[in-house]
């Protein structure tokens, strides 16, 4: 009766996206124009000869560019449209491809309806998203070969681009094998800017012809009550990339379909619409599909064996991408088997200009890496930021948060920040408390922080539009806000009712937006309150689409239509700056939530998938989405724990605490219809369970945050797919079930399926050593998968040989609590009897770490002669810095209190000692345990409290 009881709870809440809120591509006048466009090329076949050619005569390559005109043949005309060709090869080895149209580059056309935004096309993304270099390889030379250009590039010009002329198409070579084409379908299609001729006649006139070309959506156009003027008409651009040999592609985030993309234009197990980038507030989002959601990263990777690469299209406007899987035997009697596939895929923007980076890899850490230089690498966050959050829409009053807090120490569950939304406000009025709720907060903030904990607070983009209200009146006065077509000030409708936006494209905005945060500006805030953007797509509850009208006008003049998919980046980049800006002479390291996202975001702070449901297939779904995060840049990512809509069974919430524990961000949430679902509300065995997985997170907090630092300076993922890690391995290319966390050999499979009590975990066919991370059963890596036991109690983790990990086994209230903890060290050992591991450590608020405060270590174990073994530590670091004296000094009593050998070696068994030699100490004796193999389990042996410190060069020898 109870598990009924449960269920029926969860069903209770019954939720579906309002589809017809949305378009689909068919109501998406560009959309339907470029697949049209493709239908067009596809139909007609190899007889198809795309209408653009580049002219031989302009062609110059100077100083690491090629530069020319691509010529747009016009059906039905004699003319031409020039288009402007740029391929920038880049000293960092990528390739950047610019098409242009020279008559907007000129502002040589005539607005409609009096518009006055900018004639050009949107050329400022680069400004927002791209923070790397961007310095030409001066010294690429080409040559000219049968109507194309050939450039090698790259190092030691292993890359090649072969540029053909007529019809334009570009080929990108690695060590002289084509991985990706431009243009090979011939779907390149940039809609050069014509005049709107109006074909009323006056009576007694002739009427104007009838239009060559169907016309329906170039103008304006309308769509669930709003009609969008369109000034400029039609003006997108898209263009086929095709990765040939590639079965599978990934990124483009954010969906909620699975890790390897599929193919949309539809068929079984396929999708009938493309991927859609619009960042959009959809409520009540559904599973499997391509739709919107909240966040856009143009970026895809394509791989197969052994083999990765990539492209960024960075356009701001909304876009949509085609997936087509075609593929080709080279035995026509093999019936497919053994033959390669070649993914095409198909992008298209409805405006700005095209702008595509090439990445060759080879590898898939080569490929993200050069993303993250590019874009910038992840925040290096404060370490109460990759702990446990707890949120609900809302905690009604400042006792009320008081209480809470109060409650997760009677029960000893550890947790760092509590979060308010909306309702803390008076009258949703941003930088005010609510005086009758709210009367306390520093008191509150106070009380907080006397156990190291946080508050974090929303704060939205949309300003109240009341009277006597001291931020909308310098909103308007100081003229900051994002105006409509006409060139007023915007308004719309979101929490507080009527409401002006924040423009945060201009400078002075920013500037105004970074006073607001200050103490005495935001009274009732402390040094330990953090903050929270939600709702910046920007969601207009009134708009079309819930969002701003796309003749809107920014800062520039520029439409919104142009610049919609990074608006909410410029919005928390706005924050990022005043929490920097609130504490000049000690800043800390901000901490940002953001909803929306763009390539770039990374850098600013963590982003979650929004308003999910209280329900079995949202917490399954939630594992590839927070894996495409990862493979697009943006690892700092999660899901809100138990699901935002809806009330979760027990069970379910249970297994969504541990499926969240090995969230990079980790933040329970809920609906303010929902029930209160605290873990201490739960009972037991519940509580205890939940606790468990809490502390398990705790405890490994040491390598999360190692982890984190990682992302922060090569980009590589938090969260591992299977095909990262191994990337030979063909039948993990798919798998989005399990992940590894970062380089620690963790490997874990969260439960996301109802009543289960086992899973089954595939392991490599590498042969290597797995071991469960709680009992030390041994699996051997065959190419398939094992069964392991999943009782609710339990996460399904395993430990892979060949690693070293740390943890901090001492239960704390918070993370802040843990910091003089002392360290275990857990060497997991294979076939091979070697593992390696790193550990890095800061203050963990500070930037005083690029000044040199910082530890980071490598612990290498080898096998010596005769069975035996030693485990070191070494110095990571380059050179001390300024402050690497004083923060040392500050560590000198932390140590290793414990050292735990997992698969340790047979001949250990008579042992009960080590040696322990120490830099600047000398050597001793220590105790060591060793524990035999036993039904299953591997041997394992510990060295107690070896004293050694964690600053320290060192070794253990056993």
């Amino acid at each position: 009766m109870l598990i009924k009881t449960e269920h029926c709870a969860e069903l209770s809440f019954v939720a579906a996206v309002k589809r017809e809120n949305f378009k689909t591509c068919d109501q998406s006048g560009f959309c339907k124009r470029n697949r049209a466009y493709a239908d067009k090329a596809s139909s007609t076949g190899s007889s198809w000869i795309s209408p653009y050619s580049l002219d031989s005569r302009t062609i110059e390559v100077k100083d690491g560019q090629l530069t020319g005109i691509v010529s747009k043949k016009l059906e039905h005309e004699s003319r031409t449209a020039r288009l402007p060709l740029t391929i920038t090869f880049l000293q960092s080895g990528l390739v950047r491809v610019t098409i242009d149209e020279e008559r907007r580059q000129r502002a040589d056309i005539e607005l409609r309806h009096g518009s006055q935004a900018r004639k050009e096309r949107y050329n400022e993304v680069a400004k927002w998203a791209i923070v790397g270099e961007l310095n030409p390889a001066k010294g690429v030379k080409s040559s000219t070969q049968e109507g194309a250009t050939i450039v090698p590039y790259g190092p030691e010009n292993k890359f090649k681009a072969i540029v053909k002329h007529q019809p334009f198409s570009i080929d990108f070579l690695r060590d002289d094998e084509v991985h990706i084409k431009f243009n090979e379908k011939g779907l390149l299609n940039v809609e050069h800017w014509r005049q709107k001729i109006e074909r009323e006649s006056k009576e007694g006139e002739e009427a104007p012809p009838e239009p060559a070309e169907d016309e329906s959506t170039w103008w304006d156009e309308s769509f669930g009550g709003n009609t969008d003027s369109k000034p400029k008409g039609p003006e997108s651009v898209g263009l086929d990339i095709s990765f040939p040999g590639y079965g599978h592609v990934y990124g483009i985030a954010s969906h909620t379909g699975p890790l390897s993309l599929k193919e949309t234009r539809g068929g079984t197990d396929k999708y009938t619409d493309p991927y859609r980038l619009y960042n959009s507030d959809v409520f009540e989002y559904e599973m499997d599909s391509p739709m919107t959601l909240y966040g856009a990263i143009p970026f895809m990777q394509a791989h197969r064996k052994d083999s990765t690469v990539g492209v960024l299209w960075l356009n701001a406007a909304e876009s949509w991408i085609d997936i087509v899987k075609s593929k080709t035997s080279s035995n026509p009697l093999s019936l497919g088997i053994g033959g390669t596939t070649d993914t095409q895929t198909h992008w298209f923007s409805e405006s700005g200009l095209l702008d595509v980076f090439v990445f060759l890899g080879p590898t898939p850490k080569d490929v993200i890496q050069s993303y993250g230089e590019l874009t910038g690498y992840t925040q290096l966050p404060q370490q109460f930021a990759i702990a446990h959050h707890q949120c609900r829409w809302n905690y009604v009053t400042d006792e009320d948060v008081r209480d809470v807090d109060r409650k997760f120490d009677r029960y000893k569950i550890p947790y760092d920040v509590i979060w308010l939304d909306i309702e803390y406000t008076d009258g949703k009025k941003y930088f005010t408390w609510d005086p009758h709720n709210f009367p306390d907060p520093l008191g509150m903030q106070k009380q907080l922080d006397s156990h190291d904990r946080k508050l974090v607070v929303i704060i939205d983009p949309h300003i109240k539009n009341e009277a006597n209200y001291h931020v909308v009146d310098e909103l308007k006065s100081k003229s900051l806000a994002v105006k409509n077509k006409d060139n007023n000030i915007y308004e719309g409708w979101c929490w507080p009712g009527s409401s002006h936006w924040v423009d945060c494209f201009n400078p002075a905005a920013i500037s105004w937006w970074k006073s607001l945060f200050s103490y005495s500006s935001f009274s009732g805030t402390a040094s330990n309150a953090f903050l929270w953007n939600d709702m910046n797509e920007p969601s207009v509850f009134n708009g079309p689409e819930t969002t701003m009208p796309k003749d809107n006008l920014h800062h520039g003049g520029w439409e919104h239509r142009d610049v919609h998919n990074v608006n909410g980046l410029t919005f928390v980049n706005a924050t990022y700056e005043a929490l920097l800006a609130r504490d000049p002479k000690a800043p800390k390291r901000p901490f940002v939530l953001t909803r929306s996202f763009y390539a770039g975001s990374q850098r600013m702070g963590a982003m979650w998938t929004g308003d999910n449901q209280a329900a079995w297939s949202h917490l399954e779904g939630s594992i590839p989405m927070l894996l495409s995060q990862n493979i697009v840049g943006f690892p700092f990512s999660g899901a809100d724990v138990g699901g935002f809509f809806g009330n979760p069974g027990k069970e379910l919430l249970t297994r969504w605490y541990q499926a969240g524990a090995f969230y990079p961000f980790f933040r329970a949430h809920a609906h303010i219809d929902t029930r209160r679902r605290e873990p201490y509300l739960a009972g037991p065995p519940y509580t205890e369970i939940i606790t468990q997985a809490l502390r398990l997170r705790y405890q490994l907090l040491p390598a999360w945050y190692t982890a984190f630092h990682t992302a922060s300076v090569s980009g590589e993922p938090i969260l591992r797919p299977m095909w990262y890690v191994h990337p030979s391995d063909e039948s993990a290319f798919a798998m989005d079930d399990q992940f590894y966390l970062a380089a620690t050999g963790l490997l874990v499979k969260p439960v996301t399926t109802e009543g289960a009590d086992t899973v089954a975990i595939y392991l490599p066919p590498s042969g290597e050593s797995y071991y469960d991370y709680f009992t030390y059963e041994s699996f051997t890596g065959a190419g398939k998968s094992v069964s392991m036991a999943a009782p609710l109690s339990k996460i399904p983790v395993l430990m892979r040989e060949g690693h070293v990990f740390t943890r901090k086994e001492r239960p704390r209230k918070s993370s802040g609590l843990m910091r003089w903890d002392p360290y275990t060290l857990v060497v997991v050992l294979g076939k091979t009897g070697a593992a390696e591991g790193e550990l890095y450590i800061d203050d963990g608020e500070s930037f005083e770490y690029q000044a040199g405060a910082f530890i980071h270590r490598r612990f290498t174990f080898a096998a010596t002669a005769e069975g035996k073994g030693r485990l070191g530590s070494e110095d990571l670091r380059t050179a001390p810095g300024k402050k690497t004296k004083e923060f040392l000094k500050r560590y000198t009593n932390v140590r290793v209190e414990k050292v735990v050998v997992v698969g340790a070696p047979s001949s250990w068994a008579a042992q009960t000692e080590a040696k322990v030699a120490e830099e600047g100490i000398g050597e001793r004796v220590v105790e060591m345990k060793y524990h035999g193999a036993e039904g299953g389990k591997a041997a394992w042996a510990v060295v107690r409290d070896p004293g050694v410190g964690i600053e320290r060069t060192w070794s253990i020898e056993f």
